[in-house]
């Protein structure tokens, strides 16, 4: 009588964890590291992969940036530790053309970009999932705290456990192929428990602090990283009121985002804003608060996990990591997406990313989102 086995191991595959063989992404920080460190002590064929994404040896130095010089070294001791085998591979020519070049580009045309999920669309989810579908790897593992739920063979993506770590958002523009062939073991834990992991499996990275700031953007100054590679952007121009009406120069617009109020440069007899950036005309507009609140937003380039669930009534979005859930109402058109918040929003920029979820008995699924170029409110579109 033959015996059909069924039972999977934790990653959801039909056969032994010794026969799986995973590629952990591995920057070098204790939620990665915690990651290896789990599929080694289930028995899985664990493969650790750390990105060399940029050369500034400034950057290297600073302990709460992710993917810095440091960071590498700390990947390769923990490897080290666990007994698995340890590769370094080295993208900065891809990670210069596919984000650092976008990320100075949408600057200067008086954007505000997210690197982040740039370098999860391409550099991570794109070459990383190549690679280690050369490797012949089942999976592809990484530290990011989102949940994955897979149901009829169809994997979903939640938000986290630990909403404070919640990292979806970046994630918006995963593919289904990608999300199929993801895992992300951290997205029912918390960052306390994942420490305590950590400490449990003696990695030298327990206490080592989260990362800040973006990998390449130097104690956060985005100007200098302008200015180093477009120095033509830092021209003088006017700053406008919601009216038109000129009340002041700017040294560049690159120096501002939609929602910034200090370092303005205007006395006025109460608060002003940053309400919009005319990269056209080398201007910047000011309003008081009300002047940030938006209802509609125009989006393009999405990317849909789900395009029927759209046209449900309980769909909500997000426009920052940060950010609330906001009920809308999402109308697919040629060029993307229109999308009527119930509620007002401010601080909405284009090129932020707009992410759509929507409420079930698991949690808040993700189902895709797209890029925001414009805004409407009652006072200008940006």
């Amino acid at each position: 009588m033959n015996v059909i086995l069924t039972k999977t191991n934790t990653l959801g595959f039909t056969k032994a964890s010794r026969d799986t063989t995973v590629v952990v992404a591995m920057s070098g920080g204790v939620d990665s590291s915690t990651v290896a460190g789990l599929m080694r002590r289930d028995g899985y064929n664990v493969i650790g992969i750390t990105l060399k994404l940029y050369d500034d040896a400034k950057s290297s130095t600073k302990s709460r940036q992710c993917c810095a010089g440091r960071d590498i070294l700390d990947a390769k001791r923990v490897s080290q530790q666990l007994n698995i085998d340890h590769k370094i591979l080295y993208y900065q020519k891809k990670f210069k053309k596919d984000v650092i070049d976008s990320f100075v580009d949408s600057y200067a045309a008086g954007e505000t970009p997210i690197p982040c999920v740039q370098c999860n669309q391409t550099v991570k989810f794109k070459d990383l999932y190549a690679y280690a579908k050369e490797m012949k790897a089942d999976a592809l593992i990484t530290g990011h705290y989102v949940n994955r739920i897979e149901k009829n063979g169809h994997a979903q993506m939640y938000r986290a456990k630990d909403l404070t770590k919640d990292q979806s958002y970046f994630l918006f523009n995963t593919t289904q192929e990608q999300l199929n062939f993801l895992r992300f073991p951290l997205g029912t834990k918390n960052k306390e428990e994942t420490r305590k992991i950590a400490l449990e499996l003696k990695l030298n990275v327990a206490d080592k602090p989260d990362s800040q700031d973006i990998c390449f953007v130097p104690n956060g100054d985005y100007a200098s990283v302008i200015k180093k590679y477009r120095p033509q952007s830092f021209q003088k121009g006017n700053i406008l009121d919601v009216k038109g009406n000129i009340i002041g120069e700017h040294d560049g617009i690159i120096n501002f985002t939609i929602g910034q109020r200090k370092g303005i440069g205007i006395s006025h007899h109460e608060p002003l804003y940053v309400v919009g950036i005319n990269s056209k005309n080398n201007e910047v507009i000011v309003g008081d608060r009300n002047a940030l609140a938006v209802k509609k937003i125009f989006l393009k380039n999405l990317n849909i996990l789900n395009e029927e669930e759209l046209i449900k009534n309980n769909i909500f979005i997000k426009v920052r990591s940060t950010g609330k859930l906001i009920k809308s109402k999402i109308k697919l058109t040629k060029k993307g997406a229109e999308v009527n918040l119930e509620e007002t929003e401010t601080g909405v920029s284009p090129g932020q990313a707009c992410v759509f979820y929507l409420k079930d008995n698991f949690g808040d699924k993700i189902l895709g989102g797209g890029w925001i170029t414009s805004t409407e409110n009652n006072f200008l579109s940006t």
